[in-house]
């Protein structure tokens, strides 16, 4: 192929990419609700996510963006539902970390982490945090362990459900690296399992920060370390994992959106871009910082490598944690 060629080849190709997005929005695309499906239940951080876009892609457009909660199974009905939709850019699925996990931790899901979606946009990314309920007489990590020690099986933790990052992320700090022994109870969501470690049905758990930040304030949890690479704005005092002399712990909340495989690049791209105004919008920014979540906008193909490189990192935390499929 001649330079003259290529270039042309090259313009027509940019030509028809162009083409091709604008014809998407041409046609009016959303011109009909866009349902925006979150496999977990009300409340949790995801739906937090899910609602703030779903309200401000509706703004920015001429369609209407709505919430659909669909939880249940670790979040495999909601995402083999997403799976299953057409590929017309009018179902899209708000996920996070468990989206890659699930897969890993039972024997048969409903959908393909790489095969079964088209990326569009990493939107958010937040804190762990391990609180207790107040009435447990450790005030750091380094006292919990020691309790839970000299107590075996009469502690219990929380979690949204079996194979959740939370579920895990417990396994690992507790039993797998420290040999303590506590009890595991799963919920179906992270808004019951905070419910019952306020209420002390449960003493101890591993959650996103979102969705405990208001019930430390209120004092009916109490925080004893982030599991971030670094101190939560939020929680300028408290220490992280490593800090509180547990490192190699880390682990983080995100959140993302994708469609459903075959969506077409020109929607994909239109939402990536409309999702990326979104999150520069201050407004946007300062109230999802007040909850303690920070925006973390990518491009479809950066988020594309950011779901490999998870999958990998949980993979080997299951294999080393001999977390069993159910």
């Amino acid at each position: 192929m001649n330079r003259r060629t290529f270039l042309l080849t090259t313009l027509s190709l940019t030509a028809a990419q162009i083409v091709s997005t604008e014809h998407a929005v041409a046609d009016g695309y959303p011109n009909r609700p866009v349902r925006i499906i979150a496999a977990i239940p009300s409340g949790s951080a995801n739906d937090v996510i899910a609602r703030v876009l779903a309200q401000r892609l509706s703004e920015k457009s001429s369609g209407q963006f709505m919430v659909e909660n669909m939880p249940g199974a670790g979040g495999t009905i909601g995402t083999g539902a997403a799976a299953r939709a057409p590929a017309d850019g009018y179902t899209l699925l708000i996920m996070n970390q468990d989206f890659v996990i699930q897969p890993l931790v039972k024997s048969s899901v409903p959908y393909d982490a790489f095969k079964s979606f088209e990326p569009i946009a990493l939107a958010a990314t937040a804190a762990e945090v391990i609180v207790v309920n107040p009435s447990v007489p450790a005030k750091t990590v380094k006292e919990l362990m020691e309790l839970v020690r000299a107590n075996p099986g009469k502690y219990n933790y929380a979690s949204p459900g079996h194979g959740t990052s939370p579920h895990l992320a417990s396994e690992r700090l507790f039993r797998l690296s420290n040999g303590a022994d506590v009890v595991h109870v799963p919920f179906q969501g992270g808004a019951p399992a905070v419910t019952s470690t306020i209420g002390g049905h449960t003493q101890i758990l591993h959650i996103t920060l979102p969705l405990v930040a208001a019930h430390i304030k209120e004092g009916t949890l109490r925080p004893l370390a982030v599991a971030s690479s670094k101190r939560a704005p939020l929680l300028p005092d408290v220490p992280t994992l490593a800090e509180a002399g547990f490192p190699n712990h880390e682990v983080d909340f995100w959140t993302g959106l994708v469609a459903p495989a075959g969506t077409p690049k020109d929607i994909v791209d239109y939402l990536n871009k409309q999702v990326g105004q979104v999150l520069a919008m201050p407004e946007v920014r300062d109230r999802l910082a007040a909850i303690g979540f920070e925006p973390a906008y990518t491009r479809a193909d950066g988020f594309a490598k950011h779901i490999q490189t998870e999958s990998a990192i949980w993979a080997s935390v299951i294999r080393n944690a001999k977390i069993k499929a159910d």
